[in-house]
């Protein structure tokens, strides 16, 4: 769902100043879901961080809506997303929705660490529009990792290095954060399903925002099966990263500073 040129400037203006936003895309996620949320709820209680989180049901049959319903309160809210169903059309409602002025996107499962958002979010408000994980880094633990998985995603991390001459090793890790002016920014998002993880920096690295790269550990999930289907998915990361590398050669747009859109937002 694309924010409307009619409605950017007002949508913009509606996040909540100081806020973290958590969108947590949830499909058939009953064994994880409740874990997850209170995990985060924690940490950023801990941390004084005025924060909500958002998740969006994405199609669940299991009774994921049934405790997402027990959960709800003024911070933890969900969204239905409306079918066809897929991660990358649950993501993009939860951006549409969010009230923060700066968004993260958390697995259900529980393979982020709530300790590492807390490093995104101090690093944002340190000045940076968008804050980018590493799974790949000395100072990241990563548990559980299927190693053909990993070939993979070294392999199409290598790839977008290639293309696009940057230093950042993990373009399809979903656990970043941006800041909402980016999000408005980056419309129309185009991807359905897992590509999203890379048309998000991609394209925020290629119109010229700033962004910090930091470790993040990850843990694989404990229970149910990954939603991530290789072979249902390579076309649309091929497709969106050629699309974003594209835009890139025949657009300035990198050459912008947006120092002043983050200013005027704040």
């Amino acid at each position: 769902m694309p924010i409307t040129v009619q409605s950017l400037a007002e949508w913009q203006a509606s996040g909540i100043e100081g806020m973290l936003s958590v969108v947590v895309p949830a499909h058939n996620e009953e064994h994880h879901i409740e874990e997850t949320i209170s995990q985060f709820a924690k940490t950023l209680n801990r941390e004084n961080i005025d924060y909500e989180i958002l998740v969006i049901n994405d199609n669940s049959t299991d009774r994921t809506q049934e405790i997402l319903q027990r959960l709800s309160s003024e911070q933890i809210r969900f969204l239905n997303n409306d079918p066809p169903n897929g991660f990358g059309y649950a993501v993009r409602l939860g951006l549409v929705a969010f009230r923060g002025d700066c968004v993260a996107i958390v697995m259900a499962d529980g393979s982020d660490d709530p300790e590492d958002l807390v490093r995104f979010y101090r690093t944002f408000e340190g000045g940076a529009d968008c804050v980018f994980g590493t799974r790949f880094s000395k100072a990241s633990r990563i548990v559980g990792y299927p190693l053909p998985k990993r070939i993979l995603n070294r392999l199409g991390n290598q790839l977008i290095r290639a293309l696009f001459f940057f230093a950042y090793n993990d373009t399809t890790n979903a656990f970043k954060l941006y800041g909402r002016h980016v999000i408005a920014g980056l419309q129309p998002l185009l991807a359905y399903s897992f590509n999203l993880t890379v048309e998000l920096p991609l394209k925020a690295i290629g119109r010229g925002y700033s962004y910090a790269v930091l470790p993040n550990n990850w843990y694989n999930r404990k229970e149910g099966m990954s939603k991530f289907k290789i072979d249902e998915v390579a076309g649309g990361y091929l497709f969106i990263i050629f699309y974003c590398w594209l835009e890139r050669r025949l657009s300035n747009k990198g050459q912008i500073d947006h120092s002043q859109h983050r200013k005027d937002h704040l």
